[in-house]
């Protein structure tokens, strides 16, 4: 099944949570948290998400690869201009699905455009 959603004027945790909820498969009868469902969800107008210039620089991802010294640190600013908009819709998704093996399985099923 196919879900579209429009991103134009609107936040991205408000988005983020409704596509969580989609790819989980919580939005069906057939619920079942050890199954990936077969929904697909499409982002439309990514470029359009409603995001403070305030939020644009004091956001910062982190990630730590587990050795010394290896804590990265960037700005959502500085991903918007390498990566685009769309990469801020993925990660905040990503944050939201459940930290389990299905995890990068279920996120597969998520197609954003710009």
């Amino acid at each position: 099944m196919n879900h579209i959603i429009d991103a134009s004027g609107k936040k991205v945790g408000r988005i983020a949570s409704q596509v969580a909820a989609i790819l989980n498969g919580k939005d069906k009868t057939s619920f079942r948290k050890n199954k990936v469902t077969d929904s697909t969800v499409t982002i439309m107008n990514a470029g359009k998400i409603d995001i403070t210039e305030k939020k644009k620089k004091a956001t910062t991802f982190t990630s730590y690869s587990g050795y010394p010294g290896g804590l990265k640190t960037l700005e959502m600013d500085k991903i918007i201009a390498k990566k685009g908009m769309g990469e801020i819709l993925r990660r905040a998704v990503y944050g939201m699905l459940p930290t389990n093996k299905l995890r990068s399985r279920r996120i597969l099923h998520l197609k954003i455009k710009e």
